[in-house]
């Protein structure tokens, strides 16, 4: 590990464990429509439903409607999603095919850019 890849790994691991800000809220008619539905269920006799969003249903969605006189939007519920939406973030496996192959030429791709990032950094300096 270089020294500068040493430095930024630290700042991200502060960048991790800074305090965060949730940009989703709940209006009010949200909340009154949310209330009535949660009353009726009974968490304990299914057990707990892992979620796979940051947010809850009917949640506000801050930033995402930027056109004038369009209602807000709103999270819907997870099984509304495509399945294929919540395997965006897994990290991509590529399969190890000797030397010449696709995983060795990400790995070089990958291993060129950071150093060409390195080198600009440097000039900075």
């Amino acid at each position: 590990m270089s020294f500068v890849q040493a430095l930024r790994h630290q700042l991200r691991l502060n960048a991790f464990w800074a305090p965060r800000r949730c940009l989703a809220t709940q209006s009010a008619a949200a909340a009154a429509q949310a209330k009535p539905a949660s009353g009726s269920a009974s968490p304990k006799a299914d057990g707990p439903a892992l979620a796979k969003s940051s947010c809850t249903e009917n949640t506000v969605l801050v930033g995402l409607n930027y056109l004038k006189g369009q209602p807000e939007v709103m999270a819907l519920a997870d099984d509304a999603y495509p399945p294929w939406l919540w395997t965006l973030l897994e990290p991509k496996e590529l399969p190890d095919d000797g030397p010449g192959g696709k995983a060795e030429k990400v790995r070089l791709r990958k291993e060129n850019r950071q150093r060409i990032r390195d080198q600009n950094f440097m000039k900075t300096q």
